[in-house]
């Protein structure tokens, strides 16, 4: 089996429970976005987007109590992975999160199609429906989670990093502004 069909196994039996947005069919999205990002970037190393990719949400704060990428390194090293490749994955998933690294862009062409893929996850018909999932899971009222567009959504757009990711991100962006027309209008 390889490194990348492990990665898949492994986040599938990790996520197996969890369905507030951060679950495996997310992650599943993030690494088919970064792929089809990454084709259009040359430069970039594939096996580091999609290690990446496939272990973002890993050690994500809102679902593991972990330090120091501790499950994807736990991961990567079981595979047998070299360890300067292993600080390239982490300094890449360490560079994705939206509330960590609000501003920022990242270092590497990797990072930046691996944050570009996760944000894009997070708009459209797919960031609407994760929002609610996360939203009801974690307790909050329809308008806190119509906040959430205003508060990170409606922003993401203008961040992405590559082009790619900036034309897919732009009919997606006009998806939520419609949803939000439309819900405003029925809950006038």
């Amino acid at each position: 089996m390889s490194v990348i069909d492990a990665a898949i196994q492994y986040v599938h039996d990790l996520f197996e429970n969890n369905a507030g947005g951060h679950d495996a069919e997310h992650t599943m999205r993030v690494y088919r976005n970064a792929l089809q990002i990454a084709r259009k970037e040359p430069g970039c190393d594939l096996e580091i987007v999609a290690l990446s990719a496939l272990l973002h949400d890993t050690d994500d704060y809102k679902l593991f109590n972990t330090q120091n990428n501790a499950n994807a390194r736990a991961f990567l090293e079981g595979q047998g992975v070299a360890p300067d490749r292993i600080e390239q994955i982490c300094r890449t998933v360490n560079a994705v999160s939206f509330s960590k690294n609000r501003g920022k862009r990242p270092e590497t062409i990797e990072g930046k199609i691996v944050q570009d893929a996760d944000r894009l996850d997070a708009i459209g018909a797919v960031g609407i429906a994760r929002t609610f999932a996360y939203g009801g899971e974690h307790g909050r009222s329809l308008d806190a989670s119509i906040q959430h567009f205003h508060d990170k959504l409606l922003l993401l757009r203008d961040e992405m990093n590559t082009d790619a990711a900036k034309e897919l991100a732009d009919k997606r962006h006009t998806f939520l502004l419609m949803f939000l027309k439309e819900y405003e209008e029925e809950t006038k």
